[in-house]
């Protein structure tokens, strides 16, 4: 998804979007809506989403906002927005964090790697790929930590541990790249 939902608004200033960005909660608000309500909060930790109430750790702005950078108010925005990531995107999150942002991270990565227009590091692609790979080679193998032939229905939690724990990797390594690309160093 490149963009908000057709006829959505910002749920902050309740109009049309203007430099759209999405949270890692996957909502979507004006880049300038949702840094007055980080900057109307504490401005030494991440602003909650208005919507879910979930800290927002990372700010991914459309690419037609990093197309319109050349206009002075939307470079300023975009500039705000790379300090909120640059402040709060880098920061360790914990488990429950990590397995909520797994949907949007997800859903991004898949739609960069069927895009043509955009390209992840090659390195990045490799590790995704040897990843995905590997853990459908153990689902797929007869060989298991825990035997199905044994514990049967239980036996299939290390398959499904394996498969949560590539898919954490996974989505861990594409939060670093929309970090470095969107506000990190």
């Amino acid at each position: 998804m490149e963009g908000p939902p057709v006829n959505d608004m910002c749920s902050v200033c309740h109009g049309n979007f203007h430099t759209p960005c999405q949270a890692n909660c996957s909502h979507w608000f004006c880049g300038t809506c949702i840094m007055e309500v980080w900057h109307h909060g504490s401005s030494v930790q991440p602003c909650k989403c208005p919507l879910c109430r979930r800290p927002i750790t990372l700010l991914v702005p459309t690419q037609d906002s990093l197309r319109q950078n050349h206009d002075p108010e939307v470079a300023q925005v975009l500039r705000k927005i790379e300090t909120y990531n640059r402040l709060f995107g880098g920061r360790e999150t914990n488990l429950l964090q990590r397995l909520q942002d797994l949907p949007f991270l997800l859903r991004r990565l898949v739609g960069e790697f069927s895009d043509p227009q955009r390209s992840l590091p090659l390195v990045i692609r490799a590790r995704v790929y040897i990843a995905m790979i590997l853990s459908a080679i153990y689902v797929i193998s007869p060989i298991d930590i825990i035997p199905e032939g044994v514990l049967g229905i239980v036996g299939l939690l290390d398959d499904l541990l394996i498969v949560l724990i590539c898919f954490l990797h996974v989505a861990t390594l594409y939060r670093s790249v929309l970090f470095r690309r969107h506000g990190g160093s």
